[in-house]
């Protein structure tokens, strides 16, 4: 039976990629955009662009207080207890760098970092480049069989060395998500930080950061239905009080003389130079039309979806799904098909999907792989959608078997 999507008329480019004779199912790697998003950034640009933070005419202040006000909309959609808690970024992987370098001067040579084996490279690269450069020790949590962190192992490695836990949320390669109530209280109890790489779970629900209860939450906006170039830093006040800063200029500065300066606290103190302006104002209007949705039809509209691509993964014959998925994707391989050829043949057929490492390639060896095929949900997507993937697949895979 067709399974429609209420909100896919909200997503202008979903029309346009049908016109292109294209079946978007990449959104884990990035999402198409609402309407109410590509207004907020026309109406910004058409109506007087000014820098933040720093100008007292009118077109200064307009900006200034939209993209307050975006600071304050994420504080509310993570539920954070003061917006002078969300820092804004370029990106997730800017927030990670941001903590790995500015606790960097807590650490000691024999310290331990903990993070999991499914981490995406932008969660573990800034703590293994960290750990080379202070002479620490990279702890890695294994993986259960079902691609979640192997809770007892995990509890038995995080220990009192253990400075920081950084763990993701939900995996981009095994749509699992991860034991953190559990892992974050073990890793307090030892006096560790808990750092929590939200960019894929935020995506799929609200996150209460402080009913979670870690130091610090990153994501990035443009997996969120927003736009590129904006990362979100969420950090406990306490947290962010530990931090030193690690750019320098611009508006984050509070006095400056030749031979020395001093600098504000977050959030202020974390954005240096010209931020993302137009991004940040749009990422709060895409969130105000995330708020506006029906959050458990949304849920239950991505779960019809799910189910309905594993079961039709699963009824192939040689097609072997990596973990067990809880969430809007699924990543495979096909015995004795290369996942590169399969993702060729996808493509010819307007098939938009990710094949390759998906930016976790020591999860992939660990798993004695080259690359996967992944197959991502969007809230826009329909089970037509997911019905011409399969009808790709199978063509695909009767020319290469």
């Amino acid at each position: 039976m067709f399974q429609p999507s209420p909100w896919r008329a909200d997503f202008p480019a979903i029309a346009a990629l049908q016109r292109q004779h294209q079946t978007y199912l990449d959104s884990a790697a990035t999402t198409q955009k609402p309407q109410a998003l590509l207004d907020a950034l026309s109406h910004y640009y058409s109506h007087g662009a000014a820098n933040v933070h720093r100008a007292q005419h009118l077109p200064g202040a307009l900006a200034t207080q939209a993209f307050e006000t975006s600071r304050d909309k994420v504080a509310a959609w993570l539920n954070a207890a003061d917006s002078r808690q969300i820092v804004f970024t370029h990106g997730a992987t800017s927030a990670l760098n941001l903590l790995a370098y500015g606790l960097e001067h807590h650490f000691e040579a024999g310290d331990e970092i903990a993070v999991s084996a499914l981490e995406h490279h932008a969660n573990l690269l800034p703590w293994q480049q960290l750990a080379h450069r202070r002479n620490l020790r990279l702890v890695v949590l294994p993986l259960d069989a079902h691609g979640r962190i192997d809770l007892d192992q995990a509890l038995q490695l995080i220990g009192p060395r253990t400075r920081v836990l950084a763990v993701s949320q939900l995996s981009n390669v095994l749509g699992t998500w991860q034991p953190l109530p559990a892992l974050l209280a073990h890793a307090r109890a030892q006096g560790a930080l808990t750092v929590v790489d939200g960019a894929q779970g935020v995506v799929h629900g609200r996150h209460d950061v402080q009913q979670l209860d870690c130091d610090f939450y990153v994501f990035s906006s443009h997996k969120l239905y927003g736009p590129d170039g904006v990362g979100v830093l969420y950090g406990r006040t306490q947290a962010l009080e530990r931090l030193r800063h690690w750019q320098f200029g611009g508006e984050m500065v509070q006095l400056a003389e030749y031979q020395s300066a001093s600098f504000r606290p977050a959030p202020l103190g974390f954005e240096a130079g010209t931020p993302p302006i137009a991004g940040v104002i749009g990422l709060g209007a895409t969130l105000g039309y995330l708020a506006s949705l029906d959050a458990s039809a949304v849920e239950a509209h991505e779960t019809s979806l799910h189910q309905h691509l594993l079961r039709g993964l699963a009824d192939r014959e040689g097609v072997r799904i990596l973990g067990a998925p809880q969430t809007a994707l699924a990543s495979f391989v096909i015995e004795g098909v290369h996942n590169a050829d399969i993702a060729h043949l996808l493509t010819e057929q307007g098939i938009a999907v990710r094949a390759g490492h998906h930016c976790a390639m020591p999860l992939l060896k660990g798993l004695g792989l080259e690359g996967a095929i992944r197959v991502s949900l969007g809230l826009y997507n329909d089970s037509d959608d997911v019905q011409r993937f399969f009808a790709a697949l199978d063509q695909g895979l009767e020319l290469l078997r």
